[in-house]
């Protein structure tokens, strides 16, 4: 689906991609991340965005939320969101970590008020495409 809509010009959103592979396989279970990088490169084809967006939030306001969610749709939390604070401090130091070192990471305050987070994220991918 990415590589047709972006040969026909078009603007491409995913909600994940091999970075959330690193982040969550090789920051949070410790999986070889010289080893993943290899793997995304052949799943994808050597693909990388042209910006990723960390909505970047601490783990204990990131735990509440699930947890919100979870009362108020009367949902479980998902075999990821059940993972123990250490391994979610782990995923987000690599999310921090990958966004440091790859300037095409825009990272956004997950803690400002939704209206105001999809402003932030509205003019990050306005100067991407503007450039």
């Amino acid at each position: 689906m990415i590589e047709p809509a972006l040969a026909a010009g078009r603007v491409v959103l995913c909600d994940r991609f091999s970075a959330a592979t690193l982040a969550y396989q090789g920051y949070g279970r410790g999986i070889a991340l010289d080893d993943l990088r290899a793997l995304a490169r052949v799943a994808t084809r050597g693909r990388e965005p042209d910006l990723t967006l960390l909505v970047d939030v601490p783990v204990d306001v990131s735990h509440a939320r699930v947890a919100s969610r979870a009362l108020a749709g009367g949902g479980a939390a998902d075999r990821l969101e059940r993972e123990g604070r250490s391994f979610h401090e782990r995923v987000r130091d690599g999310y921090l970590e990958l966004a440091r070192d790859d300037a095409r990471f825009v990272t956004l305050d997950g803690s400002l008020a939704p209206d105001e987070l999809v402003r932030a994220a509205a003019a990050a991918l306005t100067s991407k495409l503007s450039a």
